[in-house]
């Protein structure tokens, strides 16, 4: 009987020694949670002009090969400047250059690689530059909204129209990004026969070969004016 009590007693001890410590480690993570500093209110981004943060920017291109899989390669080098009102969208005007020789083709032999930069696709050494300048921007939702241009690409210019989406932003913060920021998705498709870039084009009715139409897929920050001060000033 006794050998019984004790046991009991020991283990309810057990029981309660595991529930202080529940109730000490959950405390303690409240305690730690209240003390990290909340992230402070953040005003609207303003109007004015914007250039684009590439450290938080991909230009992506898939294209069909032989049918048997989407190749997704990818610019590295790129530059944007935009003009930008958030209570005027469609007044926003933008101006985007792509080097061409920075299209990445991991792990293709070399031959393919000389085949893309050579005169049969980009022909990068004659038109080392791809641009893109807006036209028309529309509005089709509160943050949606599609953008006419012209896509200046192996010495061809012809229409482009990108879909996008306005993802928000803010004026800055104080101490961690003291100037305005904004972000965007957009997506777009084109055929590269239009440009001039016919070869590899698989015949009608066929996939094999490098697919025609190219799917383009955008996601950019933008950095903008400084952040004003209380008192008027801005951060440098």
């Amino acid at each position: 009987m006794n050998n019984t009590i004790r046991t009991v007693s020991r283990r309810l001890a057990a029981s309660s020694v595991v529930a202080l410590l529940g109730v000490y480690c959950a405390m303690s993570r409240a305690a730690d949670a209240s003390a990290q500093p909340a992230m402070p209110p953040a005003m609207a981004a303003p109007a004015g002009m914007y250039q684009i943060d590439k450290a938080h920017a991909s230009l992506q291109l898939r294209v069909s090969h032989m049918g048997f899989s989407t190749y997704t390669t990818r610019f590295s080098r790129f530059d944007a400047t935009l003009t930008f009102d958030p209570s005027n969208i469609p007044a926003s005007r933008l101006v985007a250059t792509v080097d061409a020789a920075s299209l990445e083709m991991d792990a293709a032999p070399k031959m393919c690689v000389d085949i893309v930069q050579g005169p049969q696709f980009l022909d990068t050494k004659k038109f080392p530059t791809i641009v893109f300048r807006s036209e028309k921007i529309r509005m089709t939702g509160a943050k949606s909204f599609e953008i006419s241009g012209t896509l200046d690409l192996h010495g061809i210019t012809r229409p482009l129209v990108l879909t996008g989406t306005y993802n928000g932003g803010y004026a800055g913060i104080a101490n961690m990004d003291p100037h305005a920021r904004i972000g965007f998705s957009a997506h777009g498709t084109f055929k590269r026969s239009d440009f001039g870039m016919g070869y590899g084009v698989p015949a009608p009715g066929t996939t094999m070969g490098v697919g025609d139409s190219i799917d383009v897929s955008i996601e950019v920050e933008f950095s903008g004016p400084p952040l004003a001060t209380a008192g008027g000033k801005s951060h440098s």
